[in-house]
């Protein structure tokens, strides 16, 4: 039984680790198809309604009779769900990008954890005493992870395995005009506000979620809602920021594959897993996979890809599991000792005298 719990325990961490797997492919996918110059406000929409298309019959069918009824309130709730978690977090994020890089965009995506335990903590989801030494280790740890995410992703050093190359002054570039420095600099500002914003909304997203989870129990229900609420939104931002009717035309190429790679893992896949990792494990748990996931970019990246291997991605990489093994210990510690004072509330057994016994089988 403890080898067979210990595997179901494993569950969750294999289930994150998939995501963040599948979330660099979508990455990679929707960056090719941008490239070709698809808008991204067509492509949020277009992969959210197939999702939609996906999600919503299969939890009616499926959870008809275990569904709990749904209520206006509950689907308003649902409604600011997906305008926090689709509509502004996922157009800001290709805002931002757009205006700075995908560097800069996985640097400010370590922001998530920071913002998720505060958030959790104003909420009273995760207990903060400032004097407890496991609180103590969740703040460092969540710090520890963040500044490993940063060193992967702004630092690069010497390449392992190969020479380092110096380069003379001559074989420099020219230097850019102030102007242009100014123009560039002016962007990446705009940027990272764009994607702190979306960092926000992810935060905002996993709290939220998690409240709402306490109340309605059904996962599949709340992620199909959320894809259809997030659609409803989307469509609406993309007739108002996208005026070019040739945008919304789908080519039979890196497009169409990249929609309905968004559409089956990026939503239906990702989503429901998302959802059910906050039930069982908490806003928190799910937060704290961000930085774990550049790190997953990275050697991802040097397998499939044949990337470089750098060693600011090793030294990053071995601070965030370090900072990661710190709060997820925690976290199981804090399981463990819940579980133990439930045990010890629980009404110890009756029992019965021998005497009495041998009474009542007379």
């Amino acid at each position: 039984m403890g080898f067979r719990s210990s595997l179901v325990g494993l569950v969750p961490f294999v289930a994150m680790v998939m995501v963040e797997c599948l979330d660099v492919g979508l990455t990679t996918l929707s960056k090719a198809a941008m490239s070709k110059g698809m808008s991204h406000y067509v492509f949020v929409v277009y992969s959210n309604a197939l999702a939609t298309l996906i999600l919503l019959p299969s939890s009616f069918i499926i959870h008809r009779n275990k569904r709990p009824p749904l209520t206006i309130s509950l689907l308003c709730k649902f409604f600011l769900l997906s305008l926090a978690g689709i509509t502004v977090m996922q157009n800001c994020v290709f805002t931002g990008v757009s205006y700075s890089s995908p560097t800069l965009a996985s640097a400010m995506s370590n922001l998530v954890p920071a913002f998720t335990f505060l958030l959790a903590v104003i909420f009273r989801m995760e207990e903060l005493g400032l004097r407890n030494s496991r609180s103590q280790i969740k703040i460092m740890g969540t710090l520890v992870s963040i500044s490993g995410a940063l060193i992967v992703t702004l630092y690069k050093g010497q390449a392992i395995g190969s020479p380092q190359i110096q380069f003379s002054k001559t074989t420099l570039p020219g230097q850019p005009s102030p102007s242009t420095m100014l123009a560039t600099t002016n962007n990446w500002i705009i940027g990272a506000l764009f994607l702190a914003t979306a960092s926000i909304c992810l935060a905002v997203w996993n709290t939220a979620q998690a409240a709402i989870l306490k109340g309605y129990p059904s996962e599949m229900t709340i992620v199909s809602f959320y894809c259809f609420f997030g659609t409803i939104q989307c469509t609406v931002v993309s007739l108002i920021a996208e005026r070019d009717p040739n945008a919304w035309k789908l080519r039979p190429d890196i497009e169409l594959v990249s929609i309905v790679y968004s559409a089956l893992f990026g939503s239906v896949v990702t989503f429901s897993t998302l959802t059910w990792c906050i039930h069982k494990k908490g806003p928190l748990f799910v937060a704290m996979f961000k930085p774990l996931g550049i790190a997953i970019a990275a050697l991802m990246g040097v397998i499939f890809l044949g990337d470089t291997l750098h060693v600011g991605s090793v030294i990053g990489a071995i601070i965030i599991v370090a900072g990661f093994y710190a709060v997820i210990w925690t976290q199981y510690k804090e399981e463990e000792t819940g579980k133990s004072l439930e045990v010890d509330r629980l009404p110890a057994p009756s029992q019965k005298s021998p005497l009495l016994e041998s009474q009542t089988d007379a």
